[in-house]
């Protein structure tokens, strides 16, 4: 199976499944003599871990990190890390029943189709839990760029939207309620909605957003590898992602040009910043924003047709532990992912002008 290694300079390549021994990772091209924070690594896994409240899969995972090589004396070597995240809860006989089946909106049938075999406990390789050894990486990766703030936020759940701008927000509050909302009252609104989701055995979607700030001029590439490109791809690459808009995004396309151009103060910065911080494929200083839109869960607890291996469509319903909304604990994966684009453009910019 290809398509398991994501970044250029900062690579990083992720094995496991949901119900396997264990998830991991390598993470290559780290630059040596990096102090790790090894408290803030696993505080990035409790933030992505399931079982942390009321609204989220109640999987019990300790989700605890163990570091096998690349790191000495508690600094990075430059040589490749390797980390594994071993699976401690998993209960596969509550998948046993979809082993001849294919879920609806999930990838079991392409899976089958493609490779001619798949697992079927959790997903496999297809389950969101293989999302933990991301946020591994970018946890490491935000070591490298530690003057970068990267801040993620849930923006919205079905029909309920933050109506502010994210310059009117407090980040520390992101993580004062489950639902990881910095505006409070949209907060309990939100919790209380996924709740009565949850109760009808439904789902629903959601939008993370993510403010990139202090980033220096000059990440990315003017053509094919532009900044802007690559967040898509990392976030799209997420699981459930429908879709990435970056600055005005789609409302930009409803615009005139007078009134969506940027204007320029004397000092290079701009007078508004629809343009979410880049230019070009290029990072132009300025706070670079985008927002990301997540499916509700393909899995239903309620009862709904799905196609057998026999080709008949049967009656089945869901079992399992499983997110009645994943943007809660979508949030430090979409930061994770952000991280590694940054670092990964960061290191390749310092290459470029130490040439």
């Amino acid at each position: 199976m290809a398509g398991n290694t994501f970044g250029n300079i900062f690579k990083v390549m992720t094995f496991g499944e949901s119900h396997g021994e264990a998830l991991g990772g390598i993470i290559d091209g780290c630059p040596p003599g990096i102090e790790l924070d090894f408290e803030a690594i696993q505080n990035e896994m409790e933030r992505r871990k399931p079982g942390q409240s009321a609204i989220v899969t109640q999987r019990k995972e300790a989700d605890e990190v163990q570091f096998l090589s690349g790191i000495f004396e508690g600094k990075t070597t430059g040589t490749p890390i390797g980390f594994v995240i071993p699976n401690t809860n998993q209960k596969s006989d509550d998948y046993s029943h979809i082993q001849n089946t294919y879920r609806p909106s999930h990838a079991d049938y392409v899976y089958e189709k493609k490779y001619g075999i798949r697992d079927y406990r959790g997903g496999g390789r297809s389950s969101a839990r293989e999302t933990a050894s991301r946020v591994v990486a970018g946890a490491i990766a935000k070591h490298i760029i530690p003057d970068i703030k990267i801040n993620a936020f849930v923006s919205s759940v079905g029909e309920l939207f933050i109506d502010k701008p994210y310059q009117d927000l407090d980040f520390s509050l992101t993580e004062s309620n489950p639902v990881r909302c910095p505006d409070l009252a949209t907060a309990a609104k939100m919790e209380e909605y996924i709740k009565t989701i949850r109760k009808e055995g439904d789902t629903v979607g959601g939008t993370v957003t993510c403010v990139i700030q202090n980033v220096p001029i000059g990440l990315g590439e003017p053509v094919f590898d532009k900044l802007h490109a690559e967040l898509g791809k990392a976030m799209l690459s997420i699981n459930a992602v429908k879709g990435f808009e970056y600055g005005s995004g789609f409302c930009g396309a409803k615009m005139k040009g007078s009134e969506h151009n940027d204007l320029y103060n004397p000092d290079g910065t701009t007078k508004s910043n629809l343009s979410g911080g880049i230019q070009g494929g290029i990072s132009n200083g300025m706070d670079i924003y985008f927002r990301v839109a997540f499916k509700p869960v393909a899995t239903l607890i309620q009862k709904q047709d799905v196609l057998d291996n026999q080709g008949r469509i049967i009656e089945q319903q869901g079992k399992g532990r499983h997110d009645p909304c994943v943007v809660p604990r979508a949030v430090p994966i979409v930061e994770a992912m952000a991280a590694m684009v940054i670092a990964d453009f960061y290191l390749l910019l310092n290459k470029v002008k130490n040439i």
